[in-house]
């Protein structure tokens, strides 16, 4: 067991390296982009990559919204449960994402998803859709990066081939760029800092 547990753990240390540090920093920077002209930003995956959508969701309503005036406007479509069972229901599975941004969004928007194979027909059809529509698209995906890394704008692809260290990738650098997105506001509300800090003891 310990051997498992060293192995796999090692292996991630040396997946972080493959991490592409200047795609990262765009998506950064898209996501400040988006916030900044009061546009909504959607998540989306399957699985554990559907799980990592919604938890950058959570991040950014509560985490990196707290205490600020203006709020960052974040959608998961994985978390609309009537939604999701209806589409997949009457239309099909791999429709789910696509028809919800139909609702929703605009141009001026961004739409981040998630897939450990980058083929994930779901993603796929709705990252193909919103670029169709002028709205910009990024996503993170392992594995040799499939449909998804071709279509995105932001195109984050770890080259491993273990869903496990993938996933855990992806949440690593949300959680990056979750960090410096706050630092950059919290520059621009030195008292903030304090009141956040605060709460959360």
């Amino acid at each position: 067991m310990n051997k498992d547990i060293q192995t796999y753990l090692h292996n991630s240390l040396n997946a972080i390296n493959l991490i592409p540090l200047d795609k990262v920093a765009d998506l950064a920077e898209a996501i400040l982009y988006t916030y900044n002209e009061g546009s909504t930003i959607y998540t989306m995956g399957n699985g554990g990559s559907g799980a990592t959508a919604s938890h950058v969701a959570g991040d950014y309503v509560k985490g990196a919204s707290f205490g600020l005036e203006k709020r960052f406007r974040f959608i998961c479509l994985n978390d609309n449960i009537p939604a999701l069972m209806a589409i997949s229901n009457d239309i099909s599975y791999e429709a789910i994402f696509e028809e919800q941004l139909k609702n929703f969004a605009r141009p001026g928007d961004l739409v981040i998803g998630l897939s450990g194979s980058g083929n994930s027909k779901n993603v796929v059809n709705a990252l193909q859709w919103a670029k169709n529509q002028g709205i910009k698209t990024a996503a993170l995906t392992g594995y040799k990066g499939g449909q998804c890394a071709q279509i995105a704008d932001i195109s984050i692809h770890i080259p491993v081939a273990d869903m496990e260290i993938v996933e855990d990738l992806h949440m690593m650098t949300f959680h990056a760029i979750k960090r410096y997105i706050t630092n950059t506001l919290l520059g621009e509300n030195p008292g903030m800092g304090a009141v956040y800090d605060q709460r959360i003891k």
